[in-house]
C-alpha cells in the first residue's frame, strides 16, 4: 500500500466517523508546505547498551503480531529487555486505517505510555478492529485511550492531527524500504533479518548473538 492509499484511506474514514483532517481528504499524497512535521521517532525499551538490538516491524490489526506480542514478546520482555540483556525497538507499520489509528492513538498517549496501549491493542485486537464501521473503531480506539488517562479533548486532537499522520506515514516508508521489510511480524536482530518464529528460536538466536 503506498503513501496516497493510506492517506486516502485515513481520510475517508476518518470524513465518515466525523473527524476532519480536510487538507487529506483534498490531496492525501501532499503535505501542507508551511508545516513543520512532528518528530516520529523510534519506540525503545531496555537498555541503550545492550549487547543486542532487536527489532520488530508489525501491524496492530496484524493477527500474526497479536500472537506474537502474547506468545513471544512477553517472555521475552521479562528473560532479555528487564534485564538489559536486548534493546527493542519497535516500528509500527500501517497496511490500513486502523492500523494507523492505533498507532496515532499509542502516540499521541505519550513515551511514557505507549507500550502500555501497545500492549492492550494487541491483546484486545478483535475486540476493537472487529468492525467494518470505522465511527465504532474510533470509539473503540477512544475507550482504549481513556482508559489509559486521555480524555475527549485530547483523542479529538489526536485522530485529527493530519501532520502527524503524514509524518507517521512517511517514517513507515522510508523505514520498510531501508529494510526491505515485505511482511509482518518481521524481526531484526543485530542487523540480521528474521521472519516471525517461536519463542523458543527467537531465544536460540538472542542467546548465540550474547555469545559473541
Amino acid at each position: 500500500m503506498n503513501r496516497r492509499d493510506v492517506f486516502a484511506l485515513a481520510a475517508s474514514a476518518a470524513l465518515a466517523a466525523g473527524f476532519g483532517l480536510p487538507a487529506l481528504a483534498q490531496d492525501a499524497a501532499t503535505p501542507t508546505p508551511t508545516a513543520e512535521a512532528p518528530p516520529v521517532p523510534d519506540m525503545v525499551l531496555g537498555s541503550p547498551d545492550a549487547k543486542v538490538t532487536l527489532t520488530e516491524y508489525a501491524s496492530y490489526t496484524c493477527p500474526h503480531c497479536a500472537n506474537f506480542h502474547e506468545q513471544v514478546f512477553k517472555p521475552l520482555k521479562a528473560e532479555y529487555i528487564d534485564t538489559g540483556k536486548v534493546k527493542f525497538i519497535y516500528r509500527e507499520v500501517y497496511f490500513d486505517r486502523y492500523g494507523l489509528w492505533a498507532a496515532m492513538l499509542a502516540r499521541c498517549s505519550g513515551e511514557m505510555r505507549y507500550f502500555g496501549i501497545n500492549g492492550v491493542l494487541f491483546e484486545k485486537q478483535q475486540e476493537w478492529a472487529a468492525s467494518n464501521d470505522p465511527a465504532t473503531v474510533i470509539a473503540n480506539l477512544k475507550t482504549i485511550g481513556k482508559a489509559a488517562g486521555m480524555n475527549d479533548e485530547q483523542l479529538d486532537a489526536c485522530f485529527n492531527d493530519q501532520k502527524l499522520a503524514e509524518a507517521m506515514v512517511k517514517r513507515f516508508e522510508e523505514t520498510m524500504a531501508e529494510d526491505g521489510v515485505e511482511a509482518t511480524p518481521t524481526l531484526f536482530i543485530n542487523g540480521t533479518k528474521h521472519s516471525n518464529m517461536s519463542y523458543t528460536d527467537l531465544k536460540a538466536l538472542i542467546d548465540a548473538e550474547l555469545a559473541k
